[in-house]
Protein backbone atom coordinates (compact mmCIF):
# COMPACT_ATOMS: atom_id res chain seq x y z
CA UNK A 1 0.00 0.00 0.00
CA UNK A 2 2.90 2.68 1.16
CA UNK A 3 4.47 1.61 -2.36
CA UNK A 4 1.19 2.52 -4.51
CA UNK A 5 0.79 5.55 -2.34
CA UNK A 6 4.35 6.13 -3.01
CA UNK A 7 4.29 5.88 -7.01
CA UNK A 8 1.05 8.02 -6.81
CA UNK A 9 2.61 11.10 -5.47
CA UNK A 10 5.33 10.74 -7.46
CA UNK A 11 3.06 11.14 -10.51
CA UNK A 12 0.94 13.66 -8.75
CA UNK A 13 4.41 15.58 -8.56
CA UNK A 14 5.62 15.00 -12.10
CA UNK A 15 2.52 16.32 -13.66
CA UNK A 16 2.17 19.17 -11.42
CA UNK A 17 5.66 20.52 -12.19
CA UNK A 18 5.43 19.71 -15.68
CA UNK A 19 1.96 21.77 -15.94
CA UNK A 20 3.86 24.27 -13.60
CA UNK A 21 6.96 24.38 -15.56
CA UNK A 22 5.04 24.41 -19.57
CA UNK A 23 3.29 27.67 -17.98
CA UNK A 24 6.29 29.01 -17.09
CA UNK A 25 8.12 28.54 -20.74
CA UNK A 26 4.90 28.87 -22.45
CA UNK A 27 4.65 32.91 -21.04
CA UNK A 28 8.58 33.36 -21.71
CA UNK A 29 7.66 31.95 -25.72
CA UNK A 30 5.33 34.05 -26.44
CA UNK A 31 7.78 37.32 -25.61
CA UNK A 32 10.34 36.06 -27.72
CA UNK A 33 11.41 37.30 -30.76
CA UNK A 34 14.35 36.86 -32.99
CA UNK A 35 15.08 39.78 -35.33
CA UNK A 36 17.37 39.60 -38.36
CA UNK A 37 18.99 42.71 -37.67
CA UNK A 38 19.80 41.32 -34.04
CA UNK A 39 17.44 43.29 -32.13
CA UNK A 40 16.17 40.33 -30.53
CA UNK A 41 13.59 40.55 -27.44
CA UNK A 42 12.58 37.98 -25.02
CA UNK A 43 15.03 35.49 -22.06
CA UNK A 44 18.62 35.41 -23.83
CA UNK A 45 19.39 31.30 -23.02
CA UNK A 46 15.73 30.38 -25.11
CA UNK A 47 17.21 32.59 -27.71
CA UNK A 48 19.93 30.91 -28.29
CA UNK A 49 18.07 27.54 -27.65
CA UNK A 50 15.83 28.17 -30.83
CA UNK A 51 18.98 30.24 -32.66
CA UNK A 52 20.28 26.83 -32.53
CA UNK A 53 17.31 25.36 -34.95
CA UNK A 54 17.23 27.07 -38.32
CA UNK A 55 13.89 25.06 -38.68
CA UNK A 56 12.18 26.87 -34.95
CA UNK A 57 13.60 29.89 -35.64
CA UNK A 58 11.53 31.64 -38.58
CA UNK A 59 8.65 30.98 -35.92
CA UNK A 60 9.88 33.84 -33.78
CA UNK A 61 10.73 36.28 -36.49
CA UNK A 62 9.13 39.67 -35.25
CA UNK A 63 6.08 38.20 -38.67
CA UNK A 64 5.34 35.61 -36.14
CA UNK A 65 1.83 36.15 -34.46
CA UNK A 66 1.87 34.63 -31.31
CA UNK A 67 -1.24 33.58 -29.17
CA UNK A 68 -4.10 33.57 -31.66
CA UNK A 69 -7.01 33.05 -30.92
CA UNK A 70 -9.14 31.06 -33.45
CA UNK A 71 -12.63 29.73 -33.69
CA UNK A 72 -15.18 27.91 -35.57
CA UNK A 73 -17.61 24.78 -36.09
CA UNK A 74 -16.60 21.57 -36.15
CA UNK A 75 -18.86 18.57 -36.73
CA UNK A 76 -21.60 20.73 -35.80
CA UNK A 77 -19.89 21.75 -32.74
CA UNK A 78 -18.11 25.10 -31.57
CA UNK A 79 -15.01 24.82 -30.72
CA UNK A 80 -12.91 28.31 -29.44
CA UNK A 81 -8.73 27.43 -29.25
CA UNK A 82 -5.64 29.50 -29.47
CA UNK A 83 -2.73 29.01 -31.39
CA UNK A 84 1.15 29.32 -29.78
CA UNK A 85 2.90 30.47 -33.45
CA UNK A 86 1.19 31.53 -36.52
CA UNK A 87 3.09 32.18 -39.95
CA UNK A 88 0.95 33.33 -42.55
CA UNK A 89 2.47 33.93 -45.84
CA UNK A 90 0.20 35.44 -48.73
CA UNK A 91 2.92 34.99 -51.24
CA UNK A 92 3.25 31.23 -50.94
CA UNK A 93 -0.17 31.10 -49.58
CA UNK A 94 0.81 28.94 -47.08
CA UNK A 95 -0.38 28.98 -43.07
CA UNK A 96 2.16 27.12 -40.63
CA UNK A 97 1.84 26.88 -37.07
CA UNK A 98 3.20 25.04 -33.64
CA UNK A 99 1.99 24.19 -30.31
CA UNK A 100 4.10 23.82 -27.66
CA UNK A 101 4.11 20.98 -25.54
CA UNK A 102 6.46 20.58 -22.53
CA UNK A 103 5.75 16.55 -22.04
CA UNK A 104 8.85 14.80 -21.15
CA UNK A 105 7.54 11.70 -22.67
CA UNK A 106 6.57 12.58 -26.35
CA UNK A 107 4.15 9.74 -27.28
CA UNK A 108 2.15 9.60 -23.88
CA UNK A 109 -0.79 12.62 -25.24
CA UNK A 110 0.68 12.31 -28.63
CA UNK A 111 -3.21 10.88 -29.79
CA UNK A 112 -4.62 13.83 -28.05
CA UNK A 113 -2.25 16.42 -29.25
CA UNK A 114 -2.60 14.80 -32.93
CA UNK A 115 -6.57 15.71 -32.76
CA UNK A 116 -5.51 19.51 -31.03
CA UNK A 117 -3.58 20.23 -34.25
CA UNK A 118 -6.38 18.81 -36.44
CA UNK A 119 -8.69 20.78 -35.27
CA UNK A 120 -6.49 23.82 -35.58
CA UNK A 121 -6.01 22.85 -39.13
CA UNK A 122 -9.47 22.61 -39.81
CA UNK A 123 -10.28 26.01 -38.42
CA UNK A 124 -7.21 27.45 -40.29
CA UNK A 125 -8.85 25.61 -43.64
CA UNK A 126 -12.48 27.55 -42.98
CA UNK A 127 -10.12 30.95 -43.07
CA UNK A 128 -7.60 30.00 -45.23
CA UNK A 129 -9.57 27.91 -47.69
CA UNK A 130 -6.68 27.76 -50.65
CA UNK A 131 -3.80 27.72 -48.54
CA UNK A 132 -1.41 25.01 -47.16
CA UNK A 133 -1.68 24.70 -43.77
CA UNK A 134 1.06 22.79 -41.80
CA UNK A 135 1.18 22.01 -37.94
CA UNK A 136 3.98 21.42 -35.40
CA UNK A 137 4.35 20.52 -32.12
CA UNK A 138 7.73 21.97 -30.82
CA UNK A 139 8.45 19.46 -28.00
CA UNK A 140 10.18 21.91 -25.27
CA UNK A 141 11.90 19.76 -23.49
CA UNK A 142 14.50 19.38 -26.16
CA UNK A 143 13.64 21.85 -28.76
CA UNK A 144 12.56 19.13 -31.36
CA UNK A 145 10.14 20.64 -34.38
CA UNK A 146 7.82 18.00 -35.26
CA UNK A 147 5.93 18.10 -38.38
CA UNK A 148 1.95 16.27 -37.32
CA UNK A 149 -0.41 17.53 -39.54
CA UNK A 150 -0.44 18.48 -43.43
CA UNK A 151 -3.23 19.76 -45.37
Amino acid sequence: MTQKLTEFLTIANNKKYATQNGTRIHTMLKNIVIDSTCANRGNIDIINQIKQRPNVCKYFAANAQTEVPIAGTINDTFISRRIDRLLIDEVSKTVEFIDYKSDIDKNEFIDKYKKQLNEYAQLLRSAYPNYKITGHILWLQDWDLEQIISI
